[in-house]
């Protein structure tokens, strides 16, 4: 399944079901089809989606020996996640909600 993610002042973001539900993981709280990200809860979110990337690159890059891949500054999560994240941003900058499912 699509999830369409979007708020004012930014593109909207497409995501699969399997990365929307490790965000969402990521972040504690439970998926559901419909919702909506109020302003004051993103700050936390951001927070914790990128405690979870940090969590996984370092737990990527101590199992590493070495690694020539110039993109390894991000995990897979980190790469996967990004628009989500950028998007997560732009509605704290703008005291906008995020929402999906409408």
């Amino acid at each position: 399944m699509i999830h369409q993610f979007q708020t004012k002042n930014a593109a909207p973001v497409i995501m699969l079901d399997d990365l929307t539900h490790r965000i969402f993981n990521a972040i504690g709280r439970p998926f559901e089809n419909q919702g909506i990200f109020l302003p004051e809860q993103i700050p936390g979110y951001i927070e914790r989606l990128q405690a979870a990337i940090n969590a996984e690159q370092n737990s990527a890059s101590s199992s590493s020996v070495s690694d020539d891949d110039q993109s390894a500054d991000l995990s897979p999560l980190g790469r996967r996640a990004y628009p989500f994240l950028e998007l997560l941003r732009r509605a704290q900058e703008s005291q906008e909600p995020v929402v999906w499912g409408t």
